[in-house]
């Protein structure tokens, strides 16, 4: 029947009766698999129609009974005791209702080792299969492989709408079919793995898309192969998703993950370029709520978004709030473009005042975003908003910019303030263009860089970025400008950085500033980083202080400059302007003490605050 290119249901059937006659008391049932996953009846001619229309479409699984079970791991399994085996806890019902009590199922393998079917013995009686069923069966295995092989080459047009071109693995097709039919019943009996490849964008830049298909084919291989038995799908260009079932897998997601990153990170031979695969993944579990496959789905999509935008090339595992959190963090992003497009970003001042004779030698330029109803809003309450990075450069420029141009206002009434402190992140340190924005901004307003202090958070210095930012600062500091650590102690950051990405001031955080008290382990902590600094040669500023003690205490430990609500609020350029005309450095200045210091925050148009400051 096979030679003569008969259908498989009648061939597959007629193995069935023949089997059955050699062997009475056995019924034989014939299933394929297809790329997805899915069980697909072809031949059980001693069973009700009901039996095989019931496992239709079943999601291959490692407690999918016998059948199922052997599929998913590629190897037979025998079940003894249909009623006691745990792998039948869900169709039990089924078999043993037409009176079938043991289960013997034989993986059907093509020539690339890869399972399209299953061969199941069914018995009327608690036992497994004897020798002679087992040579009967490994006959009509190999009849089996040759009859399912013949007939995927005769639909090879239909196959390959479910199967990936370029990788040969199931395809976004295929995924969506095995998602239709995944089962939701039992709360974390599966999970779903997002795999975004980081670096396809630059190979194809760089190399040429020859190169790129390289690394895609690459990269699937070795997602594939270390996350077997479970089927890994191709659903993007660079995005691969695995159906996570395996009990270990599922038992430490992070682990699995690891799999994945240890698998990738051999360089590999891409059209004559060797490239080391990079990947962020995300990750979700079925969990209570999840009304379907497609929720779970999406919460992975949510954790590999998250997971992307907060330091790609890592594993983010879904908890309950991070949609909200991405929710907020994209209407922060819209919020702020649109106030970029319409100008209504604004640079608010804060001075630094010598903490011996309360003068301003200094001013901080804080980011504001003044609303559509012309409320001014504090950065801490957009700050997501810069973890994109075309946001996060477009504020730095807009600030440089605004910050420049007051500078120069400054500078031509005649007005002493030092330097102007201006916060920088990370993405401007990859953006490659930091240094070409200071000399457009500050040079071309006429405003010596000698003027300008640019500010590095502690995050910017985590893991391998301490190369890139340390060649940014001294490229930076090499043309006249200082750097400042901000918010020391709060980070990542330790003294070593001091070492390895030397900078000019270390501006001490208020959380430390805050507990100055006797008993307080902050005051031996911030007495020692002010002796260290300061042997160093680096200059030394406490952030956060708000009461008279606080600046004496520190002026006693050692620390020369200060600022925070004590002095001065952040204020509009106005109020800023009115507050050096007073109280900066020089002759005849007025010493800022707190009763000096404005009360209430505005802008040069009189604009008053919606939210707290920081």
């Amino acid at each position: 029947m096979i030679a003569k290119g008969e259908p498989l249901s009648a061939t597959a059937r007629q193995l069935c009766l023949e089997f059955e006659l050699v062997f009475p008391e056995i019924v034989c049932t014939v299933l394929a698999v297809d790329r997805a996953g899915l069980l697909h009846p072809i031949a059980a001619p001693s069973l009700p129609e009901e039996f095989s229309a019931s496992l239709e479409g079943v999601f291959i699984g490692p407690d999918v009974g016998s059948c199922g079970t052997a599929a998913y791991l590629g190897v037979p399994i025998a079940a003894d005791d249909i009623e006691h085996d745990p792998r039948w806890s869900k169709y039990r019902g089924l078999v043993m209702s037409v009176g079938l009590r043991a289960c013997w199922s034989s993986p059907v393998k093509d020539e690339d080792g890869a399972t399209i079917g299953v061969v199941a013995l069914y018995f009327r009686e608690v036992r497994g299969p004897d020798d002679k069923e087992r040579a009967v069966m490994s006959t009509s295995i190999e009849l089996c492989e040759m009859a399912l092989s013949r007939h995927a080459r005769v639909v090879d047009r239909e196959r390959r709408a479910s199967v990936d071109a370029l990788t040969s693995l199931p395809n976004r097709a295929a995924f969506n079919a095995a998602m239709a039919r995944v089962p939701c019943e039992d709360v974390g009996s599966w999970a779903l793995l997002v795999v975004d490849l980081d670096n396809l964008k630059v190979v194809n830049d760089t190399f040429g898309h020859q190169a790129g298909d390289g690394l895609i084919r690459v990269a699937a291989q070795r997602i594939s192969r270390a996350m077997m038995p479970d089927v890994t799908f191709r659903v993007g260009g660079d995005e691969f998703s695995v159906i996570v079932q395996a009990h270990a897998s599922l038992a430490d997601l992070d682990a699995t993950a690891a799999r994945i990153f240890d698998a990738l990170e051999a360089p590999a031979d891409c059209d004559g370029h060797m490239v080391v695969p990079k990947a962020t993944i995300g990750g979700a579990v079925l969990s209570p709520g999840d009304a379907s496959a497609m929720a779970v789905s999406q919460n992975a999509d949510f954790a590999l978004y998250h997971a992307k935008e907060t330091g790609r090339g890592g594993f983010v595992r879904y908890w309950p709030g991070i949609g909200t959190r991405i929710t907020h963090r994209r209407d922060a992003i819209r919020d702020v473009t649109a106030a970029l497009r319409d100008g209504r970003i604004e640079a608010y001042y804060q001075p630094i005042v010598r903490l011996d004779s309360r003068e301003i030698v200094g001013v901080e330029a804080l980011c504001r975003m003044i609303s559509e109803a012309g409320e001014v809003v504090a950065a801490k309450n957009f700050q997501t908003a810069t973890s994109d990075v075309h946001v996060a450069t477009a504020l730095t420029s807009r600030m440089l910019s605004i910050v420049a141009s007051d500078v120069r206002r400054w500078l031509d009434e005649g007005l002493s303030f030092g330097h102007v402190s201006v916060n920088v992140s990370t993405a401007d340190f990859y953006a490659g263009n930091l240094g070409s924005k200071l000399r457009e901004s500050f040079v071309e307003a006429g405003v010596p860089l000698s003027h300008l202090i640019l500010e590095v958070n502690e995050d910017v210095y985590v893991g391998q970025r301490d190369r890139v930012v340390a060649r940014e600062i001294k490229t930076l500091r090499e043309s006249g400008l200082l750097v400042a650590l901000d918010d020391f102690g709060t980070g990542f950051a330790s003294l070593t950085h001091l070492l390895t990405v030397p900078v000019d001031i270390i501006k001490i955080d208020q959380s430390f500033v805050a507990r100055l008290w006797p008993d307080d382990a902050s005051l031996v902590v911030v007495e020692g980083v002010i002796d260290i600094a300061t042997k160093l040669g680096i200059r030394v500023v406490a952030e956060g202080i708000e009461t008279e003690v606080q600046a004496s205490q520190l002026w006693a430990m050692g620390c020369k400059l200060g600022q925070g609500f004590g002095f001065s609020r952040a204020v509009g350029r106005s109020a800023m302007t009115r507050l050096l005309q007073l109280h900066s450095q020089g002759a005849g200045a007025v010493p800022l003490y707190p009763h000096h210091a404005p009360r209430e925050d505005h802008s040069a148009d009189g604009r008053k605050w919606s939210t707290a400051t920081g």
